[in-house]
């Protein structure tokens, strides 16, 4: 690991090895916005003055210090800015691909859990594409399929601005006596046949409860904090969080202070805790939004610091077990249930 903050002891063994024995996986990071402005993933980078910030979470050498297995990058486009939806998203995935080619083997891009599990049993790290909302399909449906063979492996239905699909939970368009849309409906089917996941995150609530109804496969919500805990537009409720459960999905907790309701490592236990007691110990998941412009808690500044959130949870008084599934193993089981459809998974080969 990096340098510990100052005042506090390092992590010991017996953290990491369990941290390790997860494996650790992170449903949400951006760092792929970074990728056109020259940042490397393979290259170590320091926050400004040693502080947390907006950007610059996530690289190679900080996700081997922070013992992180598997990412989900996340694909997001502009669509109040960018004249070309799925244009842009194809270029993050290009994007994406080049800087796994350039790792010389330290990440590989995975498609399944069976590839996950190769690439750490072998000492990679495991990439895997999220696409964060449907704009970037376009209207069309069959982009889902097209998308799926590049290896996205969940679709967002909503951002920050209504689409094809339905309405945000907050943010251009917003409408709350609104679901799904007949596109919306469509593409849920459609991602239960390609065997990928749908994510809940950011869409409204009538959206939410009519995504989760009609999905075949468990349900994510990739990155998210939940009202129990700080009552929030951004923060799902906990019949949110139970229906996801019933739906054998995850919820990943985010690492934003201002969705957490305080700027401290604690308040993330609290979060995972609250997913925990109220869906179950296989609900609790990872969900940081590192380099999605949010400023981390101090003690979580970058991905470096991920053992001192398993060393927080230990603390907290949550089993071993519990530990395990929620910094990975309840991840890696959604992926390991999803069909494999000859959408590019390893076993559809």
């Amino acid at each position: 690991m990096s340098e510990p903050e100052k005042g506090t002891a390092p992590v010991s063994r017996a953290v990491l090895a369990l941290h390790d024995a997860a494996p650790a996986f992170d449903l949400h990071a951006d760092t792929a916005l970074l990728f056109p402005f020259g940042y490397r993933l393979s290259s170590r980078h320091a926050p400004p003055l040693g502080r947390a910030w907006h950007f610059g979470h996530v690289d190679l050498p900080r996700m081997a210090e922070g013992r992180l297995w598997a990412q989900f990058f996340g694909l997001v486009t502009f669509p109040f800015v960018t004249p070309s939806l799925a244009r842009s998203c194809h270029r993050r995935i290009d994007a994406i691909e080049r800087e796994v080619a350039r790792s010389d083997g330290a990440i590989r891009l995975c498609r399944s859990a069976t590839e996950v599990r190769s690439a750490i049993r072998q000492g990679a790290r495991a990439a895997l594409l999220g696409i964060e909302g449907a704009h970037a399909l376009e209207g069309r449906i069959e982009a889902a399929e097209e998308f799926a063979r590049r290896g996205a492996r969940y679709v967002g239905l909503l951002h920050f601005t209504r689409n094809e699909a339905g309405y945000p939970a907050m943010g251009i368009g917003r409408d709350d006596a609104r679901g799904l849309t007949a596109f919306g409906a469509e593409l849920v089917d459609e991602l239960g046949r390609l065997g990928v996941i749908v994510d809940l995150a950011h869409i409204n609530r009538k959206g939410f409860f009519e995504a989760t109804l009609r999905a075949r496969s468990p349900v994510i919500v990739s990155h998210t904090g939940v009202a129990g805990v700080t009552p929030h537009w951004r923060n799902i409720d906990d019949e949110q969080i139970r229906a996801v459960a019933e739906r054998g999905g995850v919820v990943g907790v985010i690492f934003a202070p201002r969705f957490l309701g305080e700027d401290s490592l604690d308040m993330v236990v609290r979060h995972i805790r609250h997913i925990r007691d109220v869906g179950g110990a296989g609900c609790a998941a990872l969900g940081s939004d590192f380099d999605g412009c949010v400023v981390p808690p101090r003690e979580l500044k970058d991905v470096s610091a991920l053992p001192r959130l398993t060393e927080a949870l230990l603390r907290s008084g949550m089993s071993e077990e519990d530990v395990l599934g929620a910094l990975g193993r309840n991840a890696l089981r959604v992926l390991e249930a999803l069909p494999q459809t000859g959408s590019g998974g390893e076993e559809a080969r």
